[in-house]
């Protein structure tokens, strides 16, 4: 449509997620049908040399070292902040009072009442947000929550889901925001995409019972003297659904090996479903209606039958990357900007999340069952 409206994007942060997002924009404005086109007008990072490279490497129109340059920038529609933990309320808040739409890397906030807090601002700004869980816009997770809710796995029995990487097994590796308390520890920083997907795919969970360890005890500052770290480098919890099901997630980001192990099993009354990240353009499926001596898991694989994947490809099998996952999420949020759905995965959806961590930290400390 050439005579759409352009929103204007301000990124804040240009590491690893700063990264995706600067990707995703330039994806999902080739790929998809959107009632904005997609200008990426200014970045901000804390040195001249980070921002000016990402400018340069991204197209940005230009850059700043002062993130408030993007907020105090008329022409600026959309903030998105891919910046440490700690710094996303500070930096949301004063976006949302500029009037800006706001896009927040997750966690959206290391508490839950920080989180609420900006989630009512926006809601009485009446500006649209979107929190980066963008593991959920994958096709097959859509396909999965499609046969859950169909009823083709029957009454929904358990539920096991794991999200574990290995970037923080080096005990040796500097204290840094991920070791800050304000950071969140892995409970809030891997934890919340397997939260995110067990109620994505079965509904509320209406209670949990955690085990939050501490497994590397100390790590050394940037001078080199001992930091204490207090934060969990592995969780898990018991959970129980609204629905009547059971089910466990563990949060993991020692676990030697493991790259990017998002999983889940779903087991019914008359089939299963099974899922690694690690293979996401696949998802296995148990079926009891086989006949006996034919039953087991067979594969169902990407194609262009699951949308948004034709978009993409016209050819099933090829597969879709990290980057257009954070693509597809970022045209869901400009439809919704747009005014063509609700905000698929808003503050408010990002406080639920904050939430069920806080409360599995706290059953940890209680030794106790809490209810949600």
């Amino acid at each position: 449509m050439a005579d759409r409206k352009t929103l204007k994007i301000g990124l804040i942060g240009t590491g690893f997620m700063g990264q995706a997002h600067a990707l995703g924009y330039a994806t999902a404005e080739k790929v998809f049908d959107m009632p904005y086109g997609l200008s990426l007008h200014r970045v901000a990072d804390v040195t001249e040399e980070a921002a000016a490279r990402a400018a340069h490497r991204y197209g940005f129109a230009g850059w700043t070292t002062d993130w408030r340059d993007l907020l105090a920038d008329p022409e600026i529609d959309v903030i998105d902040i891919t910046a440490p933990n700690a710094l996303h309320k500070e930096m949301a808040l004063a976006a949302i009072a500029a009037g800006k739409h706001v896009y927040c890397e997750k966690p959206l906030a290391p508490l839950s009442a920080d989180a609420r807090e900006m989630a009512q601002a926006a809601k009485a700004a009446s500006v649209v947000t979107q929190v980066g869980f963008n593991y959920l816009c994958n096709p097959m997770m859509t396909l999965a929550k499609q046969m859950i809710e169909a009823g083709e796995l029957g009454e929904i029995r358990s539920y096991r889901g794991i999200h574990a990487e290995d970037y923080m097994t080096d005990a040796s590796a500097p204290h840094s925001f991920r070791t800050d308390p304000v950071g969140g520890g892995v409970l809030a920083d891997l934890g919340s995409h397997a939260l995110a997907t067990a109620e994505y795919l079965l509904g509320p969970i209406t209670g949990v019972m955690g085990d939050c360890v501490t497994a590397i005890n100390s790590r050394p500052r940037r001078d080199g003297s001992p930091a204490p770290v207090e934060i969990d480098d592995v969780s898990r919890a018991f959970l129980r659904f609204d629905n009547g099901a059971s089910g466990s997630i563990e949060a993991n980001w020692i676990a030697t090996g493991r790259k990017m192990q998002h999983d889940f099993e779903v087991h019914g009354s008359k089939g299963a479903l099974i899922f690694s990240q690690e293979r996401f353009n696949e998802l296995h499926f148990y079926s009891t209606e086989e006949a006996p001596g034919r039953r087991g898991f067979r594969k169902i694989e990407a194609g262009p039958e699951h949308d948004p994947y034709g978009m993409f490809c016209v050819a099933p099998g090829h597969q879709l990357g990290f980057n257009d996952l954070k693509a597809i999420e970022i045209a869901g949020y400009v439809g919704a900007i747009g005014g063509q759905h609700p905000e698929p995965f808003g503050f408010d959806a990002g406080t639920r999340i904050q939430m069920l961590v806080e409360t599995i930290l706290a059953s940890s400390a209680a030794a106790a069952w809490k209810t949600i």
